[in-house]
């Protein structure tokens, strides 16, 4: 069987998204679409809008075959290495191929790029660590990939991202084959809902949120069901990180990963009566909002650095679901698996992957019904 990986969030799944499971499985000429997606919380510090098991058996409803999960340690990062996890665990599945969602407004050759950051790996190195202190990674990276190899220009988040994805693959003796899908949805920040049916994740999102408007005609039935009944957002989350932020002394915070250049002391300086008033006073320049949001998430779980290390060390393949024919494709490359798999998360897996576990925790906080422990995959 011929298998076609993607990486996702699905914050909410949307048409786009079937669309881009639909289309990879047609561009690859696939069997099976297997997704790697996050857990309970996101790429940019985020809650997931509702948790991942309706996430994944929407996905399953929706034209995937396999969903598994990236773990919080790989999930919750800056693009390089939410990329670096999403490519392993892939690949660790044996599949043949790789699409992914790009906003480059020029066709790109995602294969030669991952090929020159390989081949190149000392010179980008060096100019990296040349450039200001003060400049935020996307913009050094920016920088250095637009010095090196101008033919990147222009850094909108998903072409960043799959930049990301192909230098990842390049580096393994046996590289998935690259198919990027220009998005057929909004940008990936547009907040207004469109007419027709393909909105931004983003759009939606903050129409569930404000409770404005209907997003019947930009999500399947699957998940505007979901939607309805939970919509979980950081505010839900703002008392318990409140709560961690005058908990713990300076020297506490210190110790949380992620936690550099006196960042502990902006933080526990400003007030605010909500998250988003909070974040506001926060952010600078230097310091972007999906930043930010990933080092209070940290917060929030009081993740240690040993912590992140031990989890991506002691990785696993959580199936969440499958179809029947992502049952065959699992039967099939079982023997040759490269990384254990886990059918549902028991004492040995939590301790594993006791990050994940504790996500999945915190999240259960506003979302009761979200359960992980003794949970089998869905069949759908």
């Amino acid at each position: 069987m011929r298998s076609c990986g993607i990486v996702v969030e699905y914050n909410p799944f949307h048409n786009g998204h079937r669309y881009h499971a639909e289309k990879a499985r047609e561009l690859s000429g696939a069997d099976v679409v297997v997704a790697v997606m996050s857990g309970n919380f996101l790429q940019r510090g985020e809650p997931a809008i509702v948790d991942k098991w309706a996430r994944a058996q929407t996905a399953l409803q929706n034209g995937v075959d396999l969903v598994i999960e990236l773990p919080f340690a790989w999930a919750v990062q800056s693009a390089d290495y939410f990329a670096k996890g999403s490519i392993k665990f892939l690949q660790a599945l044996n599949c043949d191929a790789l699409c992914f969602g790009t906003d480059s407004d020029t066709v790109f050759d995602y294969a030669g790029y991952g090929r020159f950051f390989i081949e190149e790996k000392a010179a980008i190195d060096q100019l990296f660590h040349e450039l200001p202190i003060g400049w935020s990674y996307p913009e050094k990276m920016a920088e250095v990939v637009s010095r090196l190899y101008p033919k990147a220009q222009n850094f909108p988040p998903n072409h960043l991202l799959g930049l990301s994805y192909a230098k990842e693959n390049a580096a393994y003796n046996r590289p998935m084959e690259l198919f990027p899908l220009p998005r057929k949805d909004q940008g990936y920040h547009d907040q207004t809902l469109p007419a027709d049916q393909f909105a931004s994740a983003t759009g939606i999102r903050q129409a569930v949120l404000a409770g404005e408007e209907e997003v019947a005609a930009f999500v399947p039935r699957e998940m505007l069901q979901e939607l309805k009944q939970t919509a979980i957002s950081w505010e839900d989350f703002w008392p318990y990180l409140n709560y961690q932020l005058r908990a713990n002394s300076l020297a506490d915070l210190r110790e949380i990963y992620q936690m550099t250049e006196g960042l502990e002391h902006r933080l526990v300086e400003q007030a605010a009566p909500d998250f988003a008033g909070f974040l506001q006073t926060i952010r600078t320049k230097r310091y972007t909002k999906p930043r930010l949001q990933r080092l209070l998430t940290y917060v929030l779980l009081q993740v240690k650095v040993t912590e992140i290390k031990a989890e991506q060390e002691n990785s696993m393949l959580h199936i969440l679901g499958f179809t029947e024919q992502g049952q065959k494709y699992l039967n099939q490359i079982k023997k040759q698996v490269s990384l254990p798999i886990a059918a549902k998360i028991g004492q040995q897996e939590k301790e594993k992957h006791f990050l994940t576990y504790r996500a999945d925790q915190i999240y259960q906080l506003i979302h009761p019904q979200e359960q992980t422990i003794g949970r089998f995959p869905i069949r759908v």
